[in-house]
């Protein structure tokens, strides 16, 4: 039979499986990367993360083996345009029948922050033309980031972080249905906003900016069983106390109802010093390849006080489900920690 072997070059010492064992690999998955987000298809992970000027996708059988991706730039914004500075958090989605980007933009101006999305008919989206299909927003037209697509019982959803108003000071969590995938179909609805003591992290200093902000962002939805987990990062990401919490809904409740969403009084993946991962968040999921293990995806800065800048790396780790069927992400761990390549690879 024949044996794979994965070696990884760690702060210049090899990494190898012991004789019989799986293959192992370290975090970070890259030097450096906010926002890591990623889908499995045809055999085949498509990862991206924020670079802030354009979209890139990388290509490869395991996440394991990041570094060694193929790698293409998809999108590069006009100049001049709503949507031609700050491209924040892209994810890619394959949605009925072809693949769409979903980033964040503006014009330099962060007040200016709303959503766009590409559109790619090929069945390989590192190849084809993506198509810019514009703006996607709820009639209100507010600021928004971080927008996510997924879909239950047959309808697609977005979610997001937005402001309430016209002006910074708060990040909430917001759903919509969606009529199509580049289309908001009704009103937006609050689902979250920053209540608990680790969420409201915020202080900044900044003349740009107002002196404190209140932030839930980054929401990803996790489907298990009879529930829906609307896992999202709270604090700001400039502060080291960027942690993850949780909402959970019945699948068989109204969505667009924020009653339908209870939001847990802890956070369920927090920064540990001791590990030195500071400020984890700004996550997503993913299945191993032969579908059996679950992994989060998330960056993670090695150092206190490195802030939202270039010392976010991705990393990966596998979690597993408690008794009462609820995610059990357990601890980021150390940057250098050997760990099973996903199962089926």
């Amino acid at each position: 039979m024949r044996r794979f072997l994965l070696i990884l070059l760690v702060a210049g010492t090899l990494v190898l499986p012991a004789s019989g064992q799986r293959a192992v690999f370290t975090n970070p998955l890259l030097p450096s990367g906010a926002d890591p987000w990623s889908i499995h298809k045809d055999g085949y992970y498509y990862y991206t993360h924020t670079l802030g000027n354009r979209v890139d996708l990388w290509k490869t059988k395991s996440l394991a083996d990041l570094k060694a991706a193929e790698r293409k730039t998809i999108f590069t914004p006009p100049f001049g345009t709503s949507y031609s500075k700050e491209l924040w958090a892209p994810e890619i989605h394959f949605l009925r029948g072809k693949w769409y980007v979903y980033v964040a933009a503006d014009d330099g101006k962060n007040d200016n922050h709303r959503l766009y999305v590409l559109e790619n008919s090929s069945a390989d989206p590192m190849t084809g033309t993506w198509e810019f299909k514009g703006k996607i927003s709820d009639a209100s037209d507010k600021w928004a980031i971080d927008g996510s697509v997924f879909e239950h019982q047959q309808q697609l959803y977005m979610v997001w972080s937005g402001w309430e108003g016209n002006t910074n000071g708060r990040q909430d969590i917001y759903i919509a249905r969606l009529k199509n995938p580049w289309t908001i179909d009704g009103q937006r609805v609050k689902i979250s906003q920053p209540e608990y003591a680790w969420e409201r992290h915020g202080d900044l200093n900044d003349p740009n900016n107002p002196p404190h902000v209140d932030v839930n962002e980054g929401p990803q939805v996790l489907v298990h069983g009879d529930k829906l987990f609307l896992i999202y990062s709270a604090s700001g990401c400039w502060t080291d106390y960027y942690t993850l919490g949780m909402l959970t809904a019945s699948a068989k409740s109204n969505l667009l109802e924020a009653a339908s969403w209870t939001k847990s009084a802890e956070p369920v993946f927090k920064p540990v010093p001791e590990n030195q991962v500071y400020a984890p968040g700004h996550n997503s999921f993913f299945k191993s390849p032969d579908g059996k293990e679950d992994w989060i995806l998330y960056h993670a800065n090695p150092e206190a006080g490195q802030g939202c800048g270039g010392h976010r790396s991705p990393r990966a780790q596998k979690f597993t489900w408690k008794a009462d069927g609820t995610p059990d992400f357990g601890t980021p761990v150390r940057e250098g920690e050997a760990l099973p390549i996903p199962s089926g690879r």
